[in-house]
């Protein structure tokens, strides 16, 4: 069965203003990360924006995806819808596709279904795809929580390989990793606690600022497995004021816009999704310029603040 690591950018989906699909700029992102360095490439999760994509984008951004990506990495897909029935469908689309590794479910949003409810709604997604499936907890935008117990429950189906955490709860993420069965992968979401995840025994990480500065967020992974432990912190702590900046923004614009400081176009967000205001569009930009053009990725952090942090 298919094992889950590394470094894994959750992609966005490149859009002209209309919300078209930019084919050309989404295999110019996928071509940006995999000379990053990063260890797969996840599209169709919330960076990329799923919950604004017809049923036909989904399809092309797969198919662009297996066809421009050629092995080079493994390809992960969302099938993060609402219900069950909306969730095996894009399941079976991406199978029906093929070329991909493992699908991730983030838990339902909107509703809130019990957690009996949720173990019933994976259970049946993975009976009806042969591909393994990493579970999504991000409870800060969906309000659904996937507590230990039901983890646990869910590592028992056959081919749920994982779980991704989003949670920002390092003490829940250690739970899973002291609990979860040999071989089930846990992965962090969070992007500050790359390195935290790392050191208590994660896989890797699915990473949204990993779009913007692949090689910076690989390095953090590639540094810890060297046993390089000091520089990892070093390229964590490096990481964090572009974090920060990415909640100035309606998600994903500040991904977007660092895309393009970085020298690739990757179009607009659905709107009401627009334009990231100064002076964080300015911080920004320093802040990813500076990554990017950085020859030695191990120099110290910068010490500036945010604007209107104290």
């Amino acid at each position: 069965m298919f094992t889950p690591e590394g470094i894994i950018p959750a992609l966005v989906t490149p859009l002209d203003q209309q919300g078209e699909l930019l084919e050309d700029g989404l295999r110019d992102v996928l071509d940006y990360v995999i000379a990053g360095g990063v260890h797969g490439v996840f599209v169709l999760g919330s960076s990329g924006e799923i919950y604004g994509l017809s049923d036909a984008q989904k399809r092309r951004v797969i198919e662009i995806t297996v066809e421009h990506v050629a092995g080079r990495v493994p390809v992960y897909a969302g099938a993060s819808e609402i219900t069950t029935r909306d969730c095996i469908k894009t399941a079976q689309m991406v199978q029906e596709i093929g070329g991909v590794s493992a699908l991730s479910v983030l838990t339902p949003y909107f509703m809130t279904p019990t957690q009996s409810e949720l173990v019933e709604h994976y259970t049946a997604i993975a009976g009806e795809t042969d591909l393994p499936i990493l579970l999504y907890g991000n409870p800060g935008r969906t309000k659904v929580s996937l507590p230990l117990t039901t983890v646990l429950t869910l590592a028992e189906v056959t081919n749920i390989v994982g779980v991704k955490d989003s949670s920002g709860d390092l003490t829940l993420t250690t739970d899973y990793l002291r609990e979860v069965p040999e071989g089930f992968s846990v992965l962090v979401g969070k992007d500050t606690l790359i390195h935290a995840g790392l050191s208590h025994g994660a896989a890797g990480a699915i990473a949204s600022t990993a779009n913007v500065v692949p090689r910076l967020v690989s390095e953090i992974y590639n540094s810890y497995r060297r046993g390089d432990l000091a520089r990892s912190l070093e390229l964590q702590y490096r990481l964090s004021p572009l974090r920060g900046l990415v909640d100035k923004a309606t998600f994903p614009v500040a991904l977007k816009e660092g895309l393009r400081f970085a020298g690739v176009e990757a179009g607009y967000c659905f709107a009401p999704a627009r334009d990231m205001a100064e002076p964080y569009r300015a911080q920004l930009a320093a802040v990813v310029r500076d990554i990017v053009d950085a020859d030695d990725l191990s120099v110290a952090a910068p010490t500036f603040a945010l604007a209107g942090t104290e």
